[in-house]
C-alpha cells in the first residue's frame, strides 16, 4: 500500500507520490561545532507543503505505518545512502513512556530500525533515555524549547558509543534544542563524531 495516497503498491509508495515529494527533496548538510553539540545536520526537506502534511499525519494522527513511505524517500537517493553510510550507529531521539504509552509509538524509532535495516548500519537501543515527560516542543517558543528540553534525557550504557560515529534521528528541526540537549548528553560518552539526520527543517 502507498503511504501517502492508499493506492495498492508493495514498495509502500507509488510512482505517482514518489514523484510528487521527490520535486520537495533537497539533501542537505548544515555543519556545526561546539554550541550545537553535534558536527553536522542532515535533512531532506523544508517543513512544508505535502512533507509537512505527511509528517503531522504520521506523528499525531495514529498513522504509523507511514514510516515505510517515510523512509523509502530517505533511502531514495544514492548521496543520502552514502552520507548516512559514513555512520557507525544509528539512533532515535527518545520519547517518555508516557508520550509513548499515549502515540502507541516513537515515530524516529520506527525510522531508524528501518534505515539500520536497509543499509547496515548498527541501530543501538538502551543508550538514550527520556527521563521526564515533557510539555510537547511544538506549543513552545525557542527559549521555551530549550528550558524544556534541558535535563530531559540521560545517557545509559555510554561504552556503546564510545570511539564510535552516532547518527541521531528526529523527525522535525525547528530550533535545534532536542537534538542539541541529546548530544550534550551523547558527547559525554566520547563519540568519534555526531550527526543529526531529520526528515525535515522547519
Amino acid at each position: 500500500m502507498c503511504g501517502k495516497c492508499g493506492k495498492l503498491d508493495k514498495n509502500w509508495l507509488c510512482n505517482k507520490c514518489k514523484k510528487e515529494l521527490k520535486k520537495y527533496y533537497n539533501l542537505q548538510i548544515d555543519k556545526y561545532g561546539e554550541p550545537k553539540n553535534f558536527d553536522e545536520h542532515i535533512y531532506l526537506f523544508k517543513y512544508e507543503a505535502a512533507i509537512r502534511e505527511e509528517i503531522i499525519k504520521y506523528k499525531f494522527q495514529e498513522k504509523s505505518y507511514k514510516y515505510k513511505m517515510l523512509t523509502k524517500i530517505i533511502l531514495s537517493k544514492k548521496n543520502t545512502c552514502d552520507k548516512i553510510e559514513e555512520y557507525d550507529i544509528i539512533l532515535p531521539v527518545p520519547i517518555s513512556k508516557e508520550r509513548k504509552k499515549q502515540r502507541g509509538y516513537n515515530q524516529s524509532e520506527l525510522i531508524a530500525r528501518e534505515i539500520s535495516k536497509n543499509l547496515k548500519i548498527e541501530y543501538v537501543k538502551n543508550v538514550l533515555k527520556k527521563q521526564k515527560n515533557t510539555v510537547a516542543q511544538s506549543l513552545l517558543n525557542k527559549e521555551q524549547r530549550e528550558e524544556n528540553a534541558r535535563g530531559a534525557y540521560t545517557l545509559k550504557n555510554s561504552k556503546k558509543i564510545q570511539n564510535k560515529k552516532i547518527l541521531l534521528l528526529d523527525d522535525i528541526f525547528t530550533t535545534g534544542s532536542t537534538v542539541g540537549e541529546c548530544c550534550r548528553i551523547l558527547r559525554s560518552a566520547s563519540p568519534q563524531k555526531i550527526g543529526v539526520l531529520t526528515i525535515a527543517k522547519d
